[in-house]
Formats: structure tokens, C-alpha cells, sequence
């Protein structure tokens, strides 16, 4: 639809021989005001609002709001934002398809033209999560991982397949290629978008959403984009805007530069802290400062990837001649870089030096400051020092202390070492066999050592720092352990290239680091099972141990189940620390091994210099780039083998385990279910804080006693072929027995145990929550649910809402939200609620047992961040109220939450309009 462009702002701009339609924000700001001094994320979301101007959805005074901006530096006006294309992952895509294929049966079930339910935006899903680490260690791992992905995804890669071709503007990325995020960054992100319109060429700043939390990796490009739910994405893709309120932005300044021997991993680990520390959900983060100028595009992409983890919607970073570098670098047409810097610079979006926008509020950092650090043991905001991380392992065990080498040496010269040397805990240890040899297993051991993840792959001096710290350990005769599982997964093809051009994948493969595929493997939970003797070690003598990856997430049980401790590190330490093959050494002070020579080898004996680590990227080239993206979308033979039927609609398989019908649409022809009070509702379980969407909806394994597994065995599915949550979620049947299935979840109404279970309280039977949630139903009985802070942490998962709806819950009452869960709850017509300022399930004496009652939704006008009352009954039959904040926060929300979600509300309003 054109724009009203009331404020006259189109203009044309020349680039080269290539002339350019734009809507101008100088032009605008004749008549909103300066605008200079706008953080330049806001600048991209007034330029979308100016674009989309219609009167009706985007008005003058929202245009008007985004100026005034400057004086509060916030606001509560809400707008309508469209962003330009929407990304998607395989594991977030599959039952995103899912909804748009049962969109197009309901449409056509009510009469109406199923081709309606097509993408009305560029869609590009990336086949990136489904394979798992289950051979390693050799040259043929990666050839056989891929023939085992293909084998176990058959079902649902031809469903892809099938959508790829029934849908318009819908491309997929074959699997074996790279991580959406990555691909992203490297190949479709274009910085500056363009279209053809009434045969001109529009440009305008490129903008997206996507259906995984990282999305915001793209930020690193100047590109706007962040994570959301999959329902959400879904009807954006419709045409549907994202509602959302002016945000906050925070200025995070950046000066100095990092010190020698200091990685990208170990700033944004710091960077992750401290946002965390902060708080910045919500709200938008802009980098900005002078330090900027000695940033690598890679390194600013690896701090933008990580926003979900320090809690922002986005971590912005501004247009320079460096962005121009990378751009040129991963081999974009000239004439689009050259577009790049003429559109920026027209609209202010180009960053200059001693540049200072206005802030809602603002951090800054010396990056000379920064100290090698890894995150651990179970979230990633919770930064350890290199020098740390056996203490901090301890303290997690509950353990003593164990003393570095020189804190021991100045104990004992000082008198004091008897306490601290002789009352050190060594923890529990257990002997294993493997190749004929005897090896010992201890607290602490680190079985799992992976480069893996969008995060730090796509950064080659990180990925070349490894690789030189895996040459000299090589040449100095250094060895991983026997029982480290270590692997390889880049993020693209091209991480192999320069590993070749470089001279250092055979280091990298004679330490064990082999390739194992391209994709998000350990990061995501498919890591693979371990050596068979380990697994049983670990289980029989209750060890725990460790992993140490190069990813993003490390929360409980989502790496693999046997794994209590997990730790995000750089590659190279990722590489040191399959050497050292434990997390109680200290790394940094104690012998890695002993060489050839016999004498022993320290970490700093083998850490590469900024220098080498320089001249080993020159090897990086355009050509790669070239070669690896020449076909990205055409995919090897067994991918064009699959066949693909003519269909508008998809033909459902009754006997299928990994694709099927879902329920959501099934009464889209009757009328929005009334909105009204929840009366004695039951508490399905009593949460914690950061209970995370991997505690909510598992992505990895899938226990054969669970729910989930239960109903596979039924189904004629062995252990073996149980794949995973995430390769399964085109089956609600198995996703909704596998919400709260966590093995790490704690439900407070069992004293905390771990596992999914819950009480049910009628009968006092301890129970699976999903068989729970079904006894609740049958007796009609609504339920609730009880969470501390944070509550929905973590990836975009949309299954984390959909299985609470499909669960029978209505309701949500945590002390605080995460932003993507709380949108996808809304999604679903499950309602959020947030606990008053002082009041908590702790201040209220929840024991789980109690019924509660929400009050306020009956005949009342229904409107954003409303108060609503609880109303408890307790066992002895005493009764107590208290406030609560509806966290429905926009009046769209209201709409959707009214007609029972958001794909509802959109499915209604084209089959009205039909």
C-alpha cells in the first residue's frame, strides 16, 4: 500500500548510474523536529513508520510520538511495525509450516481460497538444527552424521519441501549448508533492502524478524531485527504488523581496545554481564563510542548475537566504513555497498567519529579491561574469570575451594596451608574401560568439548585462534583425553575453507575436532550420546561433569542429560580444555600435559598472538564466499531427490509421528470464546526464577519413561529413532507431553525435586504433569501456572506457549516476564500475569495446593496492563485477594487475546474478507 507520506519525505537518490526512491528522514524532520541526536535503531523504526503511513495503522501523531521521543526518552505510544523479510530455523519453521498448512485446511474448510494463507514478505528458512553430534572424531563423521540426519528427517524435510514450492516468497536453505544466523550475516542480509514499485526501485533500511532468539546477530550489520515466537512470525509473514511500544534505548559506549591474548568471546561475556546486571528487557541496546572503530564487523556480530542472553530486544550496532568492509569481504555486489553508504549517509544512519545520540539511560566499557573469561556452570550472564572456574565449579559442588598453585605456595609460606591443602574435597571418581584401556573418570571431568554455534563460528579470529592453538599443541605433542567428546560444527562452509587455506585442519582433526556437520549441534542439545561406558559411569556413580562449548545458552539439561555443569568459552579454550579434560584445574596456572620432551606444557606455551591470529585471517577471502553461496538454496542429491507432490494443501498422514494436524483451528468457524473470570483454577506447578523456554519445552533428548516417550513407544517407535523434542515439534501429540518435561525443572509443590512432575492435588498422587494437566481436564478443572523472575528465559520457543495452552492452562502469574515468552503466552490466549511490587508465591505461602480464582475479566472493556484480582482459597478453607498486572501491553495484544490468539485473529479476518 503507498504511503499517505503526509510530511512530503520521498525523494530520489542517485548511486551510480542506479536512481533510488527513499523516504527521507531529514525531510521529515522539517516538520517532526530534530531528530539528529535519535538513537539510529529509532531512526530505522520512523523511517518503517513514514513508509507504511496509511492513516490507520500508522498515523502522523505515531510519527510525531518517535520524535518526541527525545524529550522523555521513552514512550508509552504503540505502533505498528513491518519489518521487511522474516527468517526462520528448521526447529522453529517446521511448526510454523505446520500452522500455515492447517491455516490453508480451515480456510478452505470454511469456503474460502486456501492460497490467501501465503507469506505476503520474503521468507527464508534455514535447515540448521536437526543435526546431531553422533559420530566424531574421525574424517567420515561428518558424511555419516548427514546420512543419519537425512534418514532420521526424511518425513520432515519433505514437508519443507513441500511447503518450498507451495508458498510464495518462501525459500529454504538445504540442511548441510550453515546456521540461519550465519547465513544471514554472510548472505542475505543486505543492509539496505530494495523493491520494485510502479516500476521504481524503492530502498529502504533492511529489517527483519525471526523465529530464533538470535536473530539479533544481524544487528552486528546495521541490520534492525530480533527474535519472535513463531505465532508471531507467522502472522507477520500474513501481512499482520508487529505491535509494539516505543522502546527504551540503551546506550552501551565502547572505548580502548582489548589487550593482547583477550578474544570477542571474553568481551561478550563481559558485555552479557553487565546488560544482565542492568536489566534491559525490553528495551533496545545501541553500542556507539570511538572503541567502535577498532571493532571487527565479526566481533560486533558476535556481541549483537548474544542480546537474548543479556536480556534486549536488540543489540544495535550503527553503519560504518567497516560494515562497508564486511560487506565487500563476503562478496555483495558493489553496487548494493555503494547503495549502503549513499542511503546511510543521506539519512543520518551512518556513523560518524565522537558521535553521541541520546540515550533512555547508558553503560560504557573499556575494552582494555576485559579478562579472559567462560560462563558457567548453567547461564550465560554468569561471567568467570579464566582464573575462576574451578572455584566456581566447587562451589557448585558444594566443595571446598581447591587452592591455585601460587595461592598454595603463599598458604604454606605463610603457616596456613593446612586447612586449605589438606581440607581440599577431591569428589566422587569412577574407573571405565574403553579400547582395552582403563581411564578415570572424576567430578569435573569435561566430556564434552565443542566448537559449535552461531556465536562464535561465524567470528574467524576466534575460529583461526583455535586452530593455531591446535597446531602448537600438536607440535608440542599434546593429546585431548580419552574421555572428551570433542567436535567441529561450523556456522558456513566457508569456517572449512579458510581452516584449509590456512594450513590448520589437520591439527584441528588430530586433536579430535573433525567436522561433524554444519549446523547448531551441542549449542541447540544435540550433542549426541557419549562413549557408552562413560554414560554408564556417570549414571552409577552420580558424577558430575562437565561440557565447555563455544556457544550461546548452557541452561540446565539442555546440552545433554548427563551433563549438570556447562560453560560457554571461546573456541580456543574450547580446544584447551579438551587438552586439560578437566574444569578443577586452573587452566591458566597448571600444565595442560607434558610434550614429547616430557616437560609440561602451560596454556600460555601454546595461546597464538594477536599477530599470528592476524596474519591467519588474511587467508580469508571474497572467492570463499563466492563458491559456498554460489547455489545455496539447490542442496545435494538426497536433498533434489526428495519428492515433492502439487499440492495447495498438505496430505496429512494419520500414521505420521513428525508432522500432524494440529488442533488449534479446529473451531475457527464458531464464535471467539468468551473472555471471562477463572474460577478455581488448580496450580499445575510452583516455579522458580529464570525458569527458562528449554525448562518450559525441552529441545533435546526424550526419556523412554516419559510422557512424551510413552507415546512414541505406542506409536511402534524404539528408543533408538525417538530423535529429539526439537525434530518432533510438527506433532503436538508429543510436544504437549513434553511440556514441563524438563529433567532439570523444579517444581516446588514436591519440595523442589527435580524432573517434570507435579502433585495432583485432588487425589495427592505424584504425577508426570501432562498426565496431571489431562486428569485436570477431564474434570474440567482450569489451571494455573506459578513462576518467581525471568520466567520464559531463553530461545523463541513458540512450543513453550503452545504446550501450555494444549496443557489447559490459562493463566501465568510470574514476578516478571521474558519478552518473547510473554508475547507468545498472548499468542496462544494464555493469559500473563505479573505479581505486584512486594508480592510473590514466597510472600504469599503457596504450597501448590490451593485453588485460585482471577477476577476482573467479566464484563469489563478489556484493555492493556490492567490490574485483575486473585483470589486464593486455601486447604483450611481461609480465603485471601491480591493485585496483579494483565502484561497484555498493547491494544493489538487485546485483539488477539480476544479472539483466541493471534493466528486466530488473523485466520478470522481473511475469511471474513474472502
Amino acid at each position: 500500500m503507498p504511503s499517505l507520506d503526509s510530511l512530503n519525505s520521498r525523494r530520489s537518490l542517485a548511486v551510480g548510474s542506479e536512481t533510488y526512491q527513499y523516504f527521507s528522514l531529514p525531510e521529515a524532520a522539517k516538520t517532526l523536529g530534530n531528530i539528529d541526536k535519535l538513537p539510529m535503531s529509532l531512526k530505522v523504526l520512523l523511517e518503517n513508520l513514514l513508509r507504511w503511513e496509511d492513516g490507520n495503522t500508522v498515523s502522523g501523531d505515531d510519527l510525531q510520538a518517535m520524535s518526541d521521543w527525545l524529550h522523555k526518552r521513552s514512550s508509552e505510544r504503540e505502533i505498528q511495525y513491518r519489518p521487511a523479510r522474516v527468517l526462520m530455523q528448521d526447529f522453529t519453521g517446521v511448526p510454523a509450516v505446520v500452522d500455515l498448512a492447517a491455516m490453508r485446511d480451515a480456510m478452505a474448510k470454511a469456503g474460502g481460497d486456501p492460497q490467501k494463507i501465503n507469506p505476503l514478505s520474503p521468507v527464508d528458512l534455514v535447515i540448521d538444527h536437526s543435526v546431531m553430534v553422533d559420530k566424531f572424531a574421525s574424517e567420515a563423521a561428518f558424511s555419516q552424521n548427514v546420512a543419519i540426519e537425512m534418514q532420521r528427517n526424511g518425513e520432515r524435510y519433505a514437508f519443507l519441501r513441500w511447503g518450498q514450492h507451495a508458498f510464495a516468497n518462501f525459500s529454504v536453505v538445504p540442511p548441510g549448508t550453515g546456521i540461519c544466523h550465519q547465513v544471514n550475516l554472510e548472505y542475505l542480509g543486505r543492509t539496505v533492502w530494495t523493491k520494485e514499485e510502479d516500476g521504481q526501485t524503492l530502498a529502504y533500511p533492511d529489517t527483519l524478524v525471526g523465529t530464533d532468539s538470535h536473530t539479533t546477530m544481524i544487528n552486528g550489520l546495521g541490520v534492525l531485527g530480533w527474535g519472535v515466537g513463531g505465532i508471531e512470525a507467522e502472522a507477520a509473514m500474513l501481512g499482520q504488523p508487529v505491535s509494539m511500544l516505543i522502546p527504551e534505548v540503551i546506550g552501551f559506549k565502547l572505548t580502548g581496545k582489548l589487550k593482547e591474548g583477550i578474544t570477542a568471546t571474553d568481551l561478550v561475556l563481559t558485555v552479557t554481564q553487565m546488560l544482565r546486571g542492568k536489566g534491559v528487557v525490553g528495551k533496545f541496546v545501541e553500542f556507539y563510542g570511538d572503541g567502535l572503530a577498532d571493532l571487527p564487523l565479526a566481533d560486533r556480530a558476535t556481541i549483537a548475537n548474544m542480546a537474548p542472553e543479556y536480556g534486549a530486544t536488540c543489540g544495535f550496532f550503527p553503519v560504518d566504513d567497516i560494515t562497508l568492509g564486511y560487506l565487500r569481504l563476503s562478496g555483495r555486489p558493489e553496487q548494493s555497498v555503494k547503495l549502503v553508504e549513499a542511503y546511510c549517509k543521506a539519512q543520518g544512519l551512518w556513523r560518524e567519529p565522537g558521535a553521541e545520540p541520546l540515550f533512555t539511560d547508558t553503560m560504557a566499557l573499556d575494552l582494555g579491561s576485559v579478562e579472559a573469561s567462560l560462563a558457567g556452570p548453567k547461564r550465560p550472564q554468569d561471567r568467570v574469570a579464566l582464573s575462576q572456574v574451578s572455584k566456581a565449579f566447587d562451589e557448585f559442588m558444594g566443595l571446598q575451594m581447591k587452592p591455585s598453585p601460587k595461592e598454595e605456595s603463599r598458604l604454606l609460606n605463610e603457616g596456613g596451608g593446612g586447612a586449605a591443602v589438606g581440607g581440599t574435597a577431591q569428589g566422587a571418581e569412577a574407573d571405565y574401560e574403553h579400547d582395552g584401556q582403563t581411564h578415570k573418570l572424576k567430578d569435573g571431568a569435561v566430556v564434552i568439548a565443542a566448537i559449535t554455534s552461531c556465536t562464535n563460528t561465524s567470528n574467524p579470529s576466534v575460529m583461526m585462534a583455535a586452530g593455531l592453538l591446535a597446531k602448537k599443541a600438536v607440535e608440542k605433542g599434546l593429546k585431548r583425553k580419552p574421555w572428551v567428546k570433542s567436535s567441529l560444527a561450523p556456522g558456513s562452509k566457508v569456517v572449512t575453507d579458510y581452516f584449509k587455506a590456512a594450513g590448520l585442519t589437520q591439527y584441528l582433526d588430530e586433536l579430535g575436532f573433525d567436522l561433524v556437520g554444519y549446523g547448531c549441534t551441542t549449542c541447540i542439545g544435540n550433542s549426541g550420546p557419549l562413549l557408552e561406558p562413560i554414560e554408564k559411569a556417570v549414571q552409577e556413580n552420580d558424577l558430575t561433569v562437565a561440557s565447555v562449548l563455544s556457544g550461546n545458552r548452557n541452561f540446565e539439561g539442555r546440552v545433554h542429560p548427563l551433563v549438570k555443569t556447562n560453560w560457554l568459552a571461546s573456541p580456543p579454550l574450547v580446544v584447551a580444555y579438551a587438552l586439560a579434560g578437566s574444569v578443577r584445574m586452573h587452566i591458566g596456572e597448571e600444565p595442560l600435559g607434558h610434550g614429547k620432551d616430557g616437560k609440561p606444557v602451560y596454556l600460555k606455551d601454546i595461546w597464538p598472538s594477536q599477530k599470528e591470529i592476524a596474519e591467519a585471517i588474511q587467508k580469508v577471502d571474497t572467492a570463499m564466499f563466492h563458491k559456498e553461496y554460489a547455489e545455496v538454496f539447490a542442496g545435494d542429491e538426497q536433498w533434489q531427490s526428495i519428492e515433492v507432490p502439487d499440492a495447495d494443501t498438505y496430505a496429512w498422514k494419520d500414521d505420521s509421528t513428525y508432522i500432524k494436524h494440529p488442533p488449534f483451528f479446529e473451531s475457527i468457524a464458531d464464535a471467539p470464546p468468551h473472555i471471562g473470570d477463572i474460577h478455581q483454577a488448580r496450580i499445575l506447578a510452583l516455579l522458580g526464577d529464570s525458569v527458562t523456554t528449554d525448562h518450559i519445552s525441552p529441545a533435546g533428548n526424550i526419556k523412554a519413561d516419559s510422557p512424551a516417550g510413552r507415546y512414541l513407544r505406542e506409536q511402534g517407535v524404539e528408543p533408538k529413532d525417538f530423535n529429539s523434542y526439537g525434530s518432533r515439534r510438527g506433532n503436538h501429540e508429543v510436544m504437549m507431553r513434553g511440556t514441563f518435561a524438563n529433567i532439570r525443572i523444579r517444581n516446588e509443590m514436591l519440595d523442589g525435586e527435580e524432573g517434570g512432575n507435579t502433585l495432583h492435588v485432588p487425589s495427592g498422587e505424584k504425577l508426570a504433569i501432562f498426565d496431571a494437566a489431562m486428569r485436570y481436564q477431564e474434570a474440567g478443572t482450569p489451571l494455573v501456572v506459578i513462576a518467581g523472575k525471568e520466567y520464559g528465559t531463553g530461545s523463541s520457543r513458540d512450543w513453550a506457549a503452545k504446550g501450555t495452552n494444549l496443557l489447559g492452562v490459562k493463566a501465568v502469574i510470574a514476578e516478571s516476564f521474558e519478552r518473547i515468552h510473554r508475547s507468545n503466552l498472548v499468542g496462544m490466549g494464555v493469559l500473563p500475569l505479573q505479581f505486584k511490587a512486594g508480592q510473590d508465591r514466597k510472600a504469599l505461602k503457596l504450597s501448590g495446593r490451593e485453588s485460585l480464582s482471577i477476577c476482573g475479566l467479566d464484563g469489563v472493556d478489556l484493555h492493556p496492563r490492567m490490574n485483575l484480582t486473585v483470589e486464593i482459597k486455601r486447604e483450611d478453607g481461609s480465603a485471601e485477594r491480591f493485585e496483579v498486572l494483565c502484561r497484555i501491553d498493547t491494544v493489538n495484544e487485546v485483539e488477539y487475546f480476544k479472539a483466541g490468539g493471534i493466528l486466530h485473529y488473523v485466520l478470522r479476518q481473511l475469511i471474513a474478507g474472502d
